[in-house]
């Protein structure tokens, strides 16, 4: 509850920067570190302020959809993107995709409890968290993995070591630095937000089943939508690429096949069995 009054009340005490219009970009953590250093960049440019709400892809879509408010939608990876299109709340016309994430284990740095497989997150005594895959796409890419990979038995130890639904990226990459959880199952990228605490532990080839991207498209509520295609813009020009570059994202597939050892499926939906959503 706290999570919806805090945006609303966001949302209606906008500041108006001078006579010139700002944006509202609702957003998936996925991107937080590198899309706050490109709003601070744009706005140095080009003099438009860019308000941004991160949280999970489907909390903040859920918030855009009930306020009727924003000019970008910026999840996490396509499913939620793919959402916005199906209930027609983003100009699929304008849709680009940013960058590409690999999905991997995440650790403490220093690997205290020696994590080295996925199969060592079924250990008796390793403590787990995973995003809430409701409403945070990492979360989907998690269980996707957990079912591919694991037997019957394998999901039932793993669940008596789940300790925590994350409600974001960003909680799911703090489950780590705040020591809250042993691993987790997030992007290879958590390292990059925090080297000093996140350590990555990469997946097998055969583990992964598809690859994420972050797509942005411009909102059906967007009460500037010139304005809102120049933000798109900037994030793909040489100096956006090079914000996301400075956080390590992959800007290609190739990039990201070249880092998990081999061609996979890129974004995509993928429908989470009902016994992994939490109670």
């Amino acid at each position: 509850m706290k999570r919806w009054v805090f945006a609303l009340l966001i949302l209606f005490t906008s500041i108006v920067w001078g006579d010139k219009p700002s944006l509202l970009v609702f957003a998936g953590s996925a991107s937080q570190p590198p899309t706050e250093e490109a709003a601070k960049s744009f706005e140095k440019k080009t003099g438009i302020h860019v308000d941004l709400i991160f949280g999970g892809s489907g909390y903040v879509l859920s918030q855009m959809k009930l306020t009727h408010r924003g000019d970008l939608y910026f999840p996490g990876s396509s499913d939620y993107m793919e959402k916005a299109k199906r209930e027609k709340l983003v100009d699929p016309k304008t849709e680009k995709i940013i960058v590409y994430l690999a999905p991997a284990i995440n650790v403490r740095r220093g690997n205290p409890k020696n994590i080295h497989t996925l199969k060592d997150l079924t250990r008796p005594g390793i403590k787990v968290a995973i995003a809430n895959p409701e409403g945070v796409c990492v979360g989907d890419y998690a269980v996707e993995i957990l079912e591919k990979n694991f037997t019957p038995k394998e999901k039932e130890q793993f669940r008596k070591n789940l300790v925590n639904y994350t409600s974001s990226c960003s909680k799911t990459a703090n489950a780590i630095s705040l020591n809250q959880a042993d691993a987790v199952l997030g992007w290879r990228v958590f390292e990059k937000w925090n080297p000093d605490r996140i350590q990555t532990v990469p997946l097998k080839a055969k583990e992964i089943a598809r690859i994420g991207y972050i797509p942005i498209a411009v909102s059906v509520y967007s009460r500037h939508p010139k304005l809102a295609k120049k933000f798109i813009d900037f994030l793909l020009s040489p100096e956006g690429k090079a914000i996301f570059a400075k956080y390590h994202y992959l800007a290609t597939p190739k990039q990201a096949f070249d880092y998990v050892g081999g061609k996979k499926p890129v974004g995509g939906v993928y429908k989470v069995p009902r016994e992994w959503l939490p109670r």
